[in-house]
């Protein structure tokens, strides 16, 4: 279990801030097993430097989130690590190139097991950037021999780095759906959220995708773009944005992809301290509050996806498992080598404030709107 360790305390707008780190048990450092070479090109090009955060917990547990319990589990979502070649601004991981955090593989193993013994249909891998977990390659061949679907939350931009050559044929021939983050299909918005030159990588990396049947019509290699608002804002409608992507990215640079998924930021790690620094923070609950859809509410992911760390704590969903939130009603994390599907079904879904994102509007999840009638 990670452990919460004050840092210092600053003013911000005229009030005072818990600034805090989190800290796990055990760390895997990724010089272990990237080349020195790769590992010193992302530190180098991205310049990132890890700076305090303002802690957003606190301004979410006065929450009047709606009761939601949980249906039969069909999703494994797991966090490969927080190890990121990128930081960007939007993201609720408070992901970067100098996170150490990393699976290790007795808790892949432990993962593939539970897996395999609960019936799981769908595997869906995120991080960090998963592609830079040691283990990502042996898990997903794994899942495969078990004929269980397989996504990859993939940030593009990876699949460019050195070491990584050969990544997108490798999830071609595993028939892995690969989920692209792309937050806009214009190069300024794109390198503003996540760095200069990210567009064009983003673009490269999504042009060699199509060469290997990705997102092609007829093929089985699915490849689906995620949008992300710039800043304090939902969303646009789906549908809309999705036409729009994929005239703009056909006519300028010959790409196709299967759907686009518009999702809304959450007001949790990096954004939400984003928010909190520049006195946003209310205003936006506000809007998301302002926007709830009850619709939205019914086909929220919590209620057929287990979201699994870095360590093999399980929570109710990835944003949960950002700010430590334990399972349901459970006062204490728990690992998935004591959890039985039999426990989850019907049981109460831990929320706070911050699960209005997923209701605002169209809704949001780790599949895009959750109505598509709004």
């Amino acid at each position: 279990m990670s452990k919460r360790f004050p840092c210092r305390c600053l003013k911000h707008g005229g009030f005072s801030a818990d600034i805090t780190l989190w800290v796990g048990k055990q760390f895997v450092i990724a010089t272990d097993f990237l080349p020195k070479k790769a590992y010193d090109k992302i530190h180098r090009n991205f310049a990132f430097q890890e700076k305090p955060m303002i802690d957003s917990y606190p301004y979410l547990t006065n929450t009047d989130f709606p009761h939601i319990t949980r249906d039969t589990l069909s999703i494994l979502q797991v966090n490969l690590g927080y190890l990121c070649n990128l930081s960007c601004t939007h993201c609720h991981v408070n992901a970067g190139p100098k996170r150490t955090e990393l699976m290790d593989k007795k808790t892949v193993d432990e993962v593939l097991a539970f897996m395999n013994k609960q019936g799981i249909h769908t595997l869906d891998l995120t991080g960090g950037a998963p592609e830079m977990n040691p283990h990502f390659r042996y898990l997903i061949e794994q899942a495969r021999l078990s004929h269980v679907k397989v996504i990859d939350r993939c940030n593009l931009v990876i699949l460019l780095e050195d070491g990584y050559a050969d990544m997108p044929e490798f999830l071609a021939n595993q028939q892995v759906e690969i989920v692209a983050s792309l937050p806009c299909y214009l190069q300024d918005n794109v390198d503003k959220q996540r760095g200069k030159g990210t567009f064009n990588k983003s673009i490269a990396a999504l042009q060699q995708l199509n060469r290997l049947g990705y997102g092609q019509p007829n093929s089985q290699l699915i490849l689906n773009l995620v949008f992300n608002p710039q800043g304090a804002s939902l969303p646009p409608p789906q549908q809309a944005l999705e036409q729009a992507y994929k005239q703009h990215l056909s006519e300028q640079y010959g790409i196709v992809f299967n759907q686009l998924y518009a999702l809304t930021n959450l007001p949790i790690q990096r954004f939400g301290s984003v928010l909190l620094s520049k006195g946003q923070f209310d205003d936006y609950m506000k809007l998301l509050k302002a926007n709830f859809n009850p619709a939205a509410l019914k086909n929220v992911m919590c209620r057929n996806t287990l979201s699994v760390d870095w360590q093999g704590f399980v929570y109710d969903c990835d944003f949960n498992q950002m700010l430590h939130l334990p399972l349901g009603a459970a006062k204490q994390p728990i690992h998935i080598t004591e959890l039985s599907e039999l426990k989850l079904r019907g049981q109460t879904i831990a929320t706070m404030q911050h699960c209005y994102g997923c209701t605002a509007g169209q809704g949001s999840s780790c599949t895009g709107a959750t109505d598509s009638h709004s």
